[in-house]
């Protein structure tokens, strides 16, 4: 019974055993299809890249180009110290308006208005001679009207004594008269000859005295016209003891006060600036605009802007001046006249008209410009991070064996760069040269390379500069979640 019983034990266990064996093998063959398929997997994923991808569409683009800068008004003066004195007056205060001619501040001026008067009775002096010299002249021109009415009237009365006489000696030869009347006659004839030559004589006198009369009055007036200049010039010395309003506007800044000082100078050196006037007619937005946007700014422009210390607001302007110089950015000097390196970036000046009110605003205020430079309604754009450079060595692979190119011509044709994308065709990233126009905020214009609804490829960064053409790709457009996994 015992033995029958190890028997049947022994039967048992030999079927177990062999179950076993099947069930390891089994295993063992899945174990050896998993690891293949793993390993064919992996093989034909040998160089694919994970690529993001977008499509080329239609969107509406609008290029901005965006400054910083200062609130200015459009026209503004320091008014400068022309005489080295003491300030006596101040007529004004900031933010008093102003107008055009109006005398803000006085000098001290006690010297130039003494040599002020005394020129003065120069010029009265002088007027009066000539006042005198022209009375002399007018009673020369009496004077020969009279001497020339008495000529007239010699003139007459010799010829009544010359007919007289004429007849007397046609009497006296006749024996009508006796001798001592014809000789009465004659004497009478000569006598007013005489007189004749007389009046004539006087004539000429008066004439002489009139040149002479007229030479005194040209003297006197040469006399009153150097006076008079240097009246008018002591005039305007006078003028440059006051500070006088050259336009109408505001007074935005006024450093001195009555009793200071004030030399004449270069502008905006201590002492030498009284007071600054501002037209605030026109405010403007004195911007400063990268060398590499400025070509794309043009005069008319549209611009927002907005000024730090009003938030919340924008106002619209336009480009009305764009600076020819360009200035250095660190020191905002010329960069014809700066001794610093030439690498250094550079800014140039855009002026933009503001549409806002005077009272908002004060000089100086820091402000922010976008100018719309173009607008592209409805233009073929692609994401600007898909554009990359490529040269065009990079682009064709070399054929087996091929040696690279030698002739210096074919190695810079090579290394010739072309801006494209890679679009995605057949499961292949391909490079498309395409030309470009403006830029959006996150677009840019596609001019002519790509098709509307093509998909080309959009990251990430890193691939994008690395991919090569015809290089296999995966397509993972999955979002990034905050701590870097895929959703």
């Amino acid at each position: 019974m015992a033995a029958q019983i190890r028997l049947a034990l022994s039967a048992q266990e030999t079927v177990f055993l062999k179950k076993k064996w099947k069930i390891l093998i089994f295993i063992g063959i899945l174990l050896v299809l998993g690891v293949g398929v793993f390993a064919s997997v992996k093989i034909s994923q040998r160089g694919v890249v994970t690529v993001e991808t977008g499509k080329v569409s239609r969107t509406d683009l609008t290029a901005i180009v965006t400054a910083s800068g200062e609130v200015k008004p459009r026209n503004y003066i320091n008014i400068g110290a022309n005489s080295l004195a003491p300030i006596t007056e101040i007529y004004v205060k900031e933010g008093d308006h102003v107008k055009k001619g109006q005398v803000l501040a006085k000098l001290k001026n006690i010297q130039p208005a003494a040599d002020l008067t005394a020129q003065e009775a120069s010029y009265n002096a002088a007027l009066a001679d000539s006042s005198a010299a022209e009375a002399a002249a007018r009673s020369a021109d009496d004077n020969i009207a009279v001497a020339e009415a008495q000529v007239d009237h010699d003139k007459q009365d010799l010829d009544q004594k010359k007919l007289d006489l004429q007849r007397s000696q046609s009497l006296y030869d006749s024996k009508l008269i006796a001798a001592q009347d014809f000789e009465a006659k004659r004497v009478t004839y000569e006598l007013a000859q005489s007189t004749l030559l007389e009046s004539e004589k006087k004539v000429q006198q008066a004439k002489s005295a009139k040149a002479q009369a007229l030479a005194q009055l040209n003297s006197a007036q040469k006399k009153v016209a150097q006076a008079q200049a240097m009246v008018t010039r002591q005039n305007d010395v006078l003028r440059e003891y006051d500070a006088i309003a050259p336009l109408d506007g505001v007074v935005t800044n006024l450093p001195v006060r009555v009793g200071e000082t004030v030399v004449p100078g270069v502008q905006n050196t201590e002492g030498s600036v009284i007071m600054t006037i501002a037209d605030m007619s026109i405010i403007t937005a004195e911007v400063h605009v990268d060398e590499s946007d400025i070509v794309s700014v043009k005069v008319g422009q549209p611009a927002e802007v907005t000024i730090d210390a009003i938030p919340n607001q924008t106002f619209k302007g336009k480009v009305i001046e764009i600076g020819d110089t360009a200035l250095v950015r660190s020191t905002g000097v010329a960069a014809s006249q700066s001794t610093t390196s030439s690498q250094e970036a550079k800014d140039f000046k855009v002026v933009i008209a503001l549409d806002i009110d005077e009272s908002l605003v004060r000089p100086g205020l820091s402000c922010t410009a976008k100018i719309t430079t173009a607008v592209r309604p409805h233009a073929l754009a692609i994401p600007i991070q898909a554009l990359t450079i490529r040269q065009k060595g990079q682009l064709t692979e070399p054929k087996k064996g091929q040696a690279p190119p030698s002739d210096p011509a074919a190695i810079r044709a090579s290394k010739e760069e072309l801006q494209g994308v890679f679009i995605i065709k057949d499961g292949k990233a391909e490079f498309r040269e395409v030309k470009t126009g403006i830029s959006g905020a996150t677009d840019i214009e596609v001019l002519s390379g790509l098709d509307d609804g093509q998909q080309l490829v959009t990251g990430s960064y890193q691939v994008i500069r690395t991919i090569r053409n015809n290089a296999k790709v995966k397509i993972d457009n999955k979002a990034p979640m905050a701590g870097g996994m895929p959703s």
